[in-house]
């Protein structure tokens, strides 16, 4: 009786879901092996020059403060 309980799920998953579970996990395995798309490569590097532009600036404003202000880092830090 109680094997009849355990049966029938396990029928219905090893015929639709174990397969379907399989399809995805390795579709989306494939598609992570990829790498990043052309898009998304340009949006890196775009994203990377104003990171750097932006650290320039920081750099350019604390030794501003340095000089006008000698004693601001240790109220902010």
């Amino acid at each position: 009786m109680m094997s009849l309980f355990l049966t029938g799920p396990l029928i219905i998953f090893l015929i639709f879901v174990a397969p379907l579970w399989l399809f995805l996990h390795y579709r989306s395995k494939r598609n992570s092996e990829v790498g990043l798309s052309e898009e998304d490569n340009e949006r890196l590097q775009s994203l990377s020059v104003k990171a750097e532009a932006m650290q320039t600036r920081i750099d350019t404003l604390e030794r501003i403060l340095d000089t006008e202000t000698p004693n601001w880092r240790r109220r902010y830090e």
